[in-house]
């Protein structure tokens, strides 16, 4: 039926690119529209309720004992306020699995989500990661509940027919309609390294988040979830996650994860120039240039070496590194992908294993006690795990800061910052930090990098 309709639109269209515009004659005509899949797929997509606290700034003279003991200590404390969260979910599962985007329900401490027949049930986030903007939720005492199916959203083409449904400014579930406009958006929408998104015309404003995008069967194809705009309203670029992300978010969450695991390359890369190509002699840019390899990442055990181009991953075409993470994190962890590898006028297709990235050597986490000079630092020997937890560079190596603690905060320690020397004694382990603060002099010299600049701060006990 939905198909049949379909037809007779676009030959509607067709008559119409050739032919003076006409009254609608036959009933097809007539009844064309995207009501049977709006009726199908509109079930699934459910209004979300999000309660988030936060700490509110305290007034500056609070930390000052005169002001604090004159004015009395209720003034200027710095209190806790509520914000409220609306946005949009789909429903996965019959069993009550639903996808949202993390800036609405990531944070939230109470979240209630309410279907298109009015039911309520509260959630709770099972499994969610900032850097992908994606939560999943599951409800309470849910079952039988309508859910989309997902379509592989590699089939997606620029140019298909789709639906936005959602619930945009609070004003109630609304369908908007449009085309594909782009696919393998990168880091266009939230400037994440994960970035990768479908780009549609069909609106998508506040509200909206985490809405469905599906083409005109009904199945899902992306997750809605941010606009470029200048007024807030929409300008017809809006971008959604797409569903085979989704799907191995979902197949963790249902597996138990309680944190998002992906596939660890151990490689930095850059997206192919004009200049580039035509130094390697290749006419068309294509691929990613590998400029660094960790000495543990599989892909260097595969046979993969700085300068080599990655064209292709399981078939499909990369241009950007964020394009190369994404297509083996949907493949998951545990399993091996293929990627075809271009070194000088030699091609080949290598496999290569997921895997997560190693917790070698031992990150011995340490966290400084009373009896030093910094109590409450916490710091970690340098690993793979590490690296991809603090956002380090490959080639870190050495004791790096994880959590700076109230003194390390107004020392001007951050988190992330490498540690390298300490009153002029080098540190290398979590043991000679631990050692170098212990019995200090009054004043204490520290040599950090931080974002690849060496910085020294000095501070008095």
């Amino acid at each position: 039926m939905l198909r049949a309709s379909l037809f007779a639109f676009l030959l509607v269209c067709a008559s119409m690119a050739t032919a003076e515009t006409r009254v609608p004659k036959s009933q097809a005509e007539i009844s064309f529209g995207f009501a049977p899949v709006v009726k199908q797929a509109s079930p699934a997509v459910v209004n979300i309720y999000a309660k988030i606290v936060r700490q509110g700034r305290a007034n500056p003279f609070f930390s000052d004992p005169f002001f604090r003991d004159f004015l009395g200590r209720g003034f200027g404390e710095s209190r806790p306020r509520v914000q409220n969260s609306l946005g949009s979910g789909v429903v996965l599962s019959a069993d009550g699995y639903v996808v949202s985007n993390f800036h609405v329900v990531g944070t939230a401490t109470e979240i209630r989500v309410v279907t298109t027949d009015r039911r309520e049930y509260s959630a709770t986030v099972v499994l969610g990661d900032k850097e992908s903007d994606i939560a999943i939720l599951r409800l309470n005492e849910a079952n039988d509940l309508p859910f989309l199916q997902m379509r592989d959203s590699d089939q997606v083409e620029v140019g298909e027919l789709t639906l936005a449904i959602g619930n945009p400014f609070g004003v109630g579930q609304t369908v908007s309609s449009g085309i594909i406009s782009g696919l393998a958006r990168t880091g266009t929408a939230t400037g994440n390294a994960r970035g990768y998104f479908i780009q549609t015309d069909a609106a998508i404003n506040p509200g909206n988040s985490g809405g469905a995008l599906i083409d005109v069967n009904g199945d899902l194809i992306g997750i809605n979830t941010s606009i470029l705009t200048r007024s807030g309203g929409s300008n017809g670029i809006g971008f959604a996650i797409p569903a085979n992300l989704v799907a191995e978010f979902l197949r963790q969450a249902q597996a138990g994860n309680e944190n998002f695991i992906s596939p660890w390359a151990g490689m930095a890369g850059q997206h192919m120039s004009a200049d580039i190509a035509e130094s390697l002699g290749m006419v068309i840019p294509l691929g990613v240039v590998i400029s660094d390899l960790h000495e543990l990442s599989p892909l260097a055990e595969a046979g993969l070496r700085v300068g080599d181009v990655v064209t292709h991953v399981d078939g499909g075409e990369v241009n950007s590194p964020a394009e190369m993470k994404f297509r083996m994190v949907v493949a998951g962890v545990g399993g091996k992908s293929v990627l075809t590898r271009l070194r000088g006028e030699d091609r080949s297709d290598i496999e290569v294993a997921l895997i997560k990235a190693p917790e070698t050597p031992a990150a011995d986490e340490t966290t400084l006690d009373e009896d030093t000079a910094l109590p409450g630092l916490i710091v970690s020997g340098i690993n793979p795990a590490v690296i991809v937890r603090l956002g380090l560079t490959l080639s870190q190596t050495g004791v790096v800061v994880v959590d700076p603690g109230p003194y390390g905060a107004r020392a001007g320690l951050r988190a992330g910052d490498v540690l390298k020397n300490i009153d002029d004694t080098d540190v290398d382990t979590p043991a000679d930090v631990l050692q170098a603060l212990t019995e200090p002099g009054r004043r204490v010299r520290v040599e950090i990098e931080r974002a690849g600049r060496s910085v020294s701060l000095r501070f008095r006990l």
